[in-house]
């Protein structure tokens, strides 16, 4: 156990815990977020899942060529439920072929692997690929929608509706800068191996060389992915993910003027969140974080944690201004079950909750028998008398 967790463990030890302030010159106040010519925008961390920066984040745009991130997701999924194998082939249909756009190249009546579809929907951003994987999994593009769909319910991406592979134009198709964000997440975590996939710069296919649309692949070694967008409608959008020291931000940009703006605003936003926060994990799930008296249970005391690893994404050099606080719902009292929510735990930064998580308990306590209900009984009502 090195210094830093003991300091963590010791202060989650107490309901409320204030550490020293952090002296007044350290106390820099983060200027506000660069000014980019975007509808709208995010800058999310990848552990915490806390905006940095952001501009309407909730606004339903056209999501263009973005939409493949979910085609990708989807097919994916299919890969780890064993549905899917890279060296399956598609037979490319005719429909598949005259999709209009940016093109892998597929020839109509040729099967062609599964791996070569994915790297061409992911890297040359091809729209005949997207509709070739959409129909052999879905068998129609219509149903593969709903597959889409049905995933970015799970995700939690409420402001977005899929009616396409591809991003191509329809007015029904949408989807908002943070629910890219959360795709984009979810593809990172749930598909590392694939992932890798999203920082190559080139695919040959066909005897045809196309480049990775995404310019900061080139410029920003910490870069690696995820996807470009444009149409005329929904202009020049870019969802980019970077990972410097062991901190990996995500930037979605929507509606940017061109190719240019798109990865300058995305760079100004990446080095924004390096240059002026920093990401700590606090706790780890299952760890313990107080005991405390149960009543009327077959144990005297039960052991509280949290159910996932709680991040705190904060302002350089705030990290010993943070406030651990404990606080439960009410007195213990048999039977837990184990995993049962029975309090709060509360991180504070200046009198702002920066991050909350149910506290919960980390086994159950069954109900004593009759005598050891009636001692405890007693015992309270004694302590009720006395206040003790």
């Amino acid at each position: 156990m090195n210094a830093k967790q003991r300091k963590l463990i010791h202060r989650t030890l107490l309901v409320l815990v204030l550490l020293c302030a952090v002296p007044a010159f350290a106390q820099v106040p983060v200027p506000a977020p660069p000014s980019i010519g975007a509808s709208s925008y995010i800058l999310l961390d990848f552990h915490s899942l806390q905006s940095v920066a952001e501009r309407e984040p909730d606004l339903p745009v056209e999501p263009a060529s973005i939409t493949k991130l979910m085609t990708s997701y989807v097919a994916f999924r299919e890969i780890a439920m064993g549905n899917l194998a890279l060296d399956d082939t598609v037979l490319i249909s005719e429909r598949a072929w005259r999709t209009p756009g940016s093109r892998m190249f597929v020839e109509v009546g040729t099967r062609v692997r599964v791996e070569d579809l994915m790297r061409g929907i992911i890297i040359q951003s091809g729209n005949d690929a997207s509709v070739a994987i959409a129909e052999h999994i879905g068998g129609s593009e219509e149903v593969f929608a709903s597959m889409m769909n049905e995933q970015a319910r799970a995700l939690g991406m409420v402001n977005t509706n899929y009616v396409n592979s591809t991003g191509l134009p329809d007015p029904e198709q949408l989807t908002s800068a943070r629910d890219s964000a959360l795709l984009a997440r979810a593809l990172i975590s749930e598909f590392p191996d694939f992932y890798s996939w999203y920082s190559e710069r080139e695919f040959i296919y066909n005897e045809i060389r196309q480049h990775n649309r995404n310019r900061l692949l080139w410029r920003d070694p910490s870069v690696d992915g995820l996807k470009t967008g444009h149409t005329t409608t929904a202009g020049y959008c870019l969802v980019t993910s970077a990972s410097r020291d062991g901190m990996r931000l995500i930037s979605v940009v929507m509606g940017t003027a061109s190719e240019e703006a798109r990865a300058t605003a995305s760079q100004a936003l990446l080095n924004y969140g390096f240059r002026f926060f920093e990401t700590y994990q606090l706790y780890e799930a299952g760890d313990e974080l107080r005991r405390e008296r149960v009543w009327q249970g077959s144990e005297r005391e039960v052991s509280l944690g949290i159910a996932d690893d709680l991040f705190v994404t904060i302002p350089r050099g705030r990290y010993d201004a943070l406030e651990a606080r404990l606080e439960l719902d009410d007195d213990l009292t048999a039977p837990l079950a184990e995993g049962e929510a029975v309090g709060q735990l509360m991180i504070v930064l200046d009198a702002d909750v920066v991050a909350q998580r149910p506290l919960v308990t980390r086994q159950a306590v069954e109900r004593a028998g009759f005598f050891g209900r009636t001692t405890d009984g007693l015992r309270r009502w004694v302590g009720g008398l006395f206040g003790g």
